[in-house]
Formats: C-alpha cells, structure tokens, sequence
C-alpha cells in the first residue's frame, strides 16, 4: 500500500470517482430522496420502498462530503435527502421518524425505532453543521426530545414502538434467533448520534446523557472476561446470547474514542480508553484473517463471510488503533492490507456498480445479496473514505 499519503489518494479517488457518482444516479428526481433497491444484477426498482434509515444515512453522506471535499455541488444533494427526511421520513402528527416509506413517500412501515431517530439526529447535525441552517437542528433537538421522553428506562434505551410510541417487540433489531428488548447496535449508534449532535451544538444535556451512555457500555456491554462487547440484552441489560460481533466490535472502539475526544472528560478517557483498546487488540487476534474481517461468531461457530460495512469499519478502528499507540504498527499494517482487499475485492467494478454486500475470504462474490437496500448505503465505504482523509499518520 506504500505510505499514508498514498492511501489517502486512493481513499480520494474512491470516494469520488465511484461512491458519489454512484449514489448521485440514484436521486428521485420524480418522488425525493433515493431509490430504495439496486439488486445483484443492477436492476433498478424504482417502486420499492425507501427506509428511512437510507435516507438518513445518505443525508449524512452527502453534508459529510461536502464537508471533506469542499464542492459546493453536493450540497445539493444533501438538500433533496434534508427536504425528503423533512417532509416524508417525519410524522408530523406524533413527531418522530418512520421505519419506511413507499417510493412516492407514503407511509408503508409506521414502526417507530430509537435507532432510526438516532440517525435521523446524526444527519441532522451534520447537515447543520453543513449550512447552519436552524430547521434542521430543531427538528434533531424534537426528536432527542421525543427519544428521552418515550425510548429510555433506568436501565437505557428502549427500542422499538408502533406509531404512537407505544413499546412493540423488537423484531427490527433482533437476529439470530432471539427477541432483545435492547440491543448493544442501537445504544452505539445513539451514542454516535448525541455524540455528533453534541460536538455541533454543545448541548450540555446531552453531554449528560453521553456520560450515562459510556456507563452503561462500561458496565453492562462491555465484558472484561471475553474481551468484547455482548450484543442482545433483556430489558434490565443482561445478555442473552452467546455472540461476537466483530465489526461491531471495531466500530465501536473507534466511535467511543471519538466521542471521548469530544467530551473531553478525564474521568471517562480513563475508564473507557483501556476498553477500546481491548476491543482493538481482540479484534486484531480474532478476526483479521487473510487479508480481511471475519465476520461474526455465534456460540462459538465463526462466520467468515467478509460483509462491506465489516470491512470498511475495519479499515478506521485499525487506523485509530494506530493513531492511539504508534508503536502499535500492527494495526496500520493490518488497515491498509484492509483497504487493499477492499479496493481489490469489496468494490464491484461492474459499470453502474459500487460495493458487493459480501464476498469470501478470496474475494469472490456469493449469495447475490443487493447492492442497494434499506441497509446498504454509502455510509459505511463513505465514512471510511472521510476517516481516511481526515487523520494525520
């Protein structure tokens, strides 16, 4: 891979001669927002449903673009997802966002999720932070509003609710077999979400709601005797599944080391930094295996399909393993083999094409999963991609 300005090119390269043109193609003009679904073959529905969760999540790709890049035309394309998420993501009667839409922005799925009003509140900030503009900060701060009001107990977040905020089971969220009330995924990226709104606004509230997240990680996600998170709870915190999710588990040590950094609590960097640097270390001599991330184990059975957004989140955790001890050049090593595989491997070089979902440990498609859906969008690659740029090694 040669040195980090090397990589940083190629990150450059990638994000605009492949991720953004990709996702520019798949802007409604006729309806707003995106379109919902791209299959394997790269055949186009432009009537299927839009999550809400994608719009959010391009509305953060796009501000963040434009943030990294600086070209005053991708801010348009914020704007379409801004005004998309405004108007047809958000119910207007009982406040929140939806689960997902029809292509012409009709309801489809009214459940609503914690974790997709904690993206709603992270592309919202970042927008603002974009174009300071004050309607799209308002609307994140009614809907922290609405999540701490509705979505918390004495022992976190909850998670999933029908329109009116009234609990549901959590099907959303759950997998392998088992119903969670709460789920190590939503908290983390709640956490993301305050953690952004936080850095842009200085809300000292959330600031407070920060730290009781960083607890609850420290003291209820975290175990010190596996060296991981765990990932599926009851309603009390305690979990109910034997699994190990690796990506999750990288994304995790980088992000909370992210809002460390914006906390700036001596106090906190001193009770969580040892736990993200576990996390790094596990995930090194667990799972990088041939050139890439396996990526989960459940009860012990290891999955080592390499998923995109596994790779992607890799390529940063490992750089900000790096960044945080530079004798820890095992870590950069292994991020740029990461980045390398991806560029080789991950990224589809079919014309009209972005990213497979996943591929083998040699780099072979398999399964023809999408390369558009309600999950599959340009925030992982393209955060990887701004990450990339922004840090200095």
């Amino acid at each position: 891979m040669g040195n980090y300005k090397q990589m940083k090119e190629l990150a450059k390269a990638h994000l605009s001669e492949v991720v953004i043109p990709f996702w520019n193609k798949l802007k409604d003009e006729e309806n707003g927002g995106f379109y919902g679904y791209l299959d394997y073959d790269l055949q186009l529905d432009k009537k299927a449903v839009k999550g809400c969760i994608l719009n959010s999540r391009i509305l953060w790709f796009y501000s963040n673009a434009y943030l990294t890049l600086g070209e005053e035309g991708l801010l348009s394309y914020a704007k379409h997802a801004y005004e998309f998420l405004k108007n047809h993501c958000y119910d207007q009667t009982y406040g929140g966002i939806y689960w997902s839409l029809n292509y012409d922005g009709s309801t489809y799925d009214t459940t609503k999720h914690t974790y997709n009003q904690a993206f709603a509140v992270y592309a919202l900030s970042s927008y603002y932070f974009a174009t300071k503009d004050e309607e799209a900060i308002n609307l994140a701060k009614s809907i922290i509003g609405i999540m701490e009001k509705k979505c918390t107990d004495s022992f976190g977040y909850l998670e999933a609710f029908d329109r009116d905020f009234l609990p549901i089971d959590n099907e959303l969220l759950s997998e392998n077999g088992v119903i969670a009330h709460k789920t190590m995924n939503t908290l983390l990226h709640v956490f993301e979400a305050y953690t952004e709104y936080y850095r842009v606004t200085g809300d000292m509230e959330i600031k407070e709601r920060l730290m009781r997240m960083l607890d609850i990680i420290q003291i209820k996600v975290y175990n010190p005797n596996l060296h991981r998170q765990e990932v599926f709870f009851d309603v009390y915190m305690n979990s109910i599944l034997d699994l190990h999710s690796y990506g999750h588990d990288i994304e995790a040590a980088w992000l909370i080391d992210r809002g460390l950094d914006v906390l700036k609590e001596p106090k906190y960097d001193y009770l969580l930094k040892p736990i993200t640097k576990d996390l790094t270390n596990q995930i090194y001599q667990t799972a990088y295996q041939d050139h890439s991330l396996l990526n989960e184990s459940e009860k012990g059975k290891v999955n080592t399909s390499r998923i995109w957004w596994v790779q992607a989140e890799a390529v940063v955790g490992f750089l900000n393993g790096y960044e945080n001890d530079r004798n820890e050049t095992r870590y950069y090593e292994a991020a740029t083999d990461i980045f390398q595989f991806i560029l080789e491997n991950v990224h589809d070089k079919r014309t009209g094409s972005e990213w497979f979902w996943e591929v083998d440990k040699e780099g072979k498609p398999f399964n023809k999963k999408p390369i558009v859906e309600p999950w599959k969008c340009p925030y992982h690659n393209g955060r990887m991609c701004f990450e990339i740029l922004r840090r200095e090694i």
